[in-house]
């Protein structure tokens, strides 16, 4: 037995185990994340059926299940999306299953989407316009409704029609068609015009503003701002990092100095984030912006126009903050290039330069890429130096319009990382906002994966281009 013990040990059997166990929880730990994320994330997207509870007190609850769970006194218990926060002022619940006399599914329950005060659930009663009933009954206004919701939502008068729906214990709400976006019946949808709504549903997220401080509505300007601010952080940071890497790899002569300044460059990645927000700030903000707005905008001072946050300083903060990544990868790049190449071109009557620029850079290019895939990864989800240096609750304009001069760098925008932290930690309706925390999650983790894809297959194109590199 031992012996037996000795040569496992001796064998470096038990280190490969540990290093397999480690990284097979690894990938379940991120496997689980991801699949709770999008699970979460689609889901919420569902049409899900009203139900209709009555329980032992006599009262009636309509609205959407929204999970189930045992309580800790051991009693199973369901959670509600009850709605109709400006009756009851919540939108879920928790109701123990031993409460429940009966559960319907009745076909003329209606969700209400409104502009404020989330989703209404109940039933429709009366259309009314300017004190005269235009429709009564639940089915007479369910179908009036359609051609009065797409005139209100592509007339920006004020509409005179209004909507008397009622609650499951039989409070009435009153609501202009102004504030209605849809009704819906969700009980009398089939399996295909559930998949219709659900794609319109995707749609709407990713092509509208947000709305009720962000938790719903769409998360369009936090998509473009997060996307608009990578491409100029890349701009920015690649040639910087691309002529750092090749000094110090191929001019600078190689001593103390040289090490020093790769030690520092490594160490300078391992900065908190937040240092670099505070550096933006004094640096960028007030020091840049500061002089631009006192030499060319000093008609609109003490307004500050470059001397306040705004995409262009938030970008080159994370430009700053991962130009190590792409000096570092920039030089393995480099540093794998055949030597044979250099001295063929040298043989063949090249400069130094023309050496660097036609043979040496091409054939790096796909290390210089995985250094800007690794660089666009870690800016797209960093969030504390964006917010010191530019981004906001809610952006009033895009960086980017029909205004001349179409591109402003200096308007601060959204993020879909601060969309996360702002509708997570600092909404006051953190249980209705917490759908969106998933939905923005999954659409930042898309954008990631879209653009690290994107640089891939630029990477892949280049090495087969250049495929003698070794890269």
């Amino acid at each position: 037995m031992k012996l037996w013990v000795k040569q496992f040990f001796g064998s470096g059997e038990l280190f490969i185990w540990s290093c397999g166990a480690g990284l097979s929880l690894s990938l379940l730990m991120i496997g689980g994340l991801l699949v709770l994320i999008v699970i979460n994330g689609f889901g919420y997207f569902w049409p899900a059926d009203l139900v209709e509870l009555t329980l032992k007190d006599g009262k009636h609850v309509i609205g959407q299940l929204a999970g189930e769970e045992v309580s800790p006194k051991g009693i199973p218990r369901i959670r509600i999306k009850i709605g109709n926060r400006d009756l009851y002022g919540l939108d879920y619940r928790w109701i123990n299953t031993d409460q429940i006399i009966e559960q319907t599914k009745p076909v003329d329950l209606v969700m209400v989407e409104r502009r404020e005060w989330g989703n209404f659930y109940g039933r429709l009663r009366t259309l009314v316009e300017e004190d005269q009933v235009v429709a009564d009954g639940a089915d007479a206004v369910w179908q009036s409704l359609p051609p009065l919701l797409r005139h209100a939502e592509s007339s920006e008068a004020e509409n005179e029609y209004s909507l008397l729906v009622v609650d499951a214990n039989g409070k009435e709400k009153s609501m202009s068609l102004g504030q209605v976006m849809r009704v819906l019946r969700p009980n009398d949808l089939s399996t295909l015009e559930k998949v219709w709504v659900y794609v319109g549903n995707v749609w709407t997220v990713l092509t509208t503003e947000p709305r009720e401080a962000n938790t719903e509505g769409g998360i369009f300007p936090a998509i473009f701002g997060t996307v608009m601010m990578v491409i100029i952080m890349s701009l920015v940071v690649t040639p910087f990092g691309v002529i750092g890497a090749l000094y110090l790899r191929e001019y600078a002569p190689q001593g103390v100095i040289v090490r020093t300044v790769r030690i520092a460059v490594n160490n300078l990645a391992g900065v908190p984030s937040i240092v670099f927000g505070v550096f933006g700030l004094g640096f960028f903000v007030y020091g840049v912006g500061g002089t631009i707005d006192a030499l060319w905008f000093s008609e609109r001072l003490p307004t500050p126009t470059f001397g306040t946050g705004g995409i262009l300083w938030a970008s080159l903060t994370l430009a700053l903050l991962t130009v190590p990544v792409v000096i570092v990868a920039t030089e393995e790049g480099l540093a794998a290039v055949p030597r044979e190449y250099r001295e063929g071109s040298v043989g063949l009557g090249a400069t130094k330069w023309e050496t660097m620029w036609r043979v040496v850079l091409p054939t790096a290019l796909p290390g210089i890429l995985t250094g800007l895939i690794l660089a666009m990864a870690r800016a797209a989800g960093e969030v504390a130096p964006l917010m010191l240096t530019g981004v906001v609750k809610l952006a009033p304009a895009m960086p980017i319009d029909a205004i001349w001069p179409f591109l402003h760098l200096d308007r601060k925008f959204m993020h879909l990382g601060f969309h996360i932290y702002d509708v997570g930690f600092q909404s006051p309706n953190v249980e209705a906002a917490k759908p969106m925390v998933y939905v923005t999650t999954l659409v930042l983790i898309l954008v990631v994966v879209i653009l690290n894809l994107t640089g891939i297959v630029l990477r892949n194109r280049l090495r087969r281009k250049y495929a003698g590199s070794a890269v």
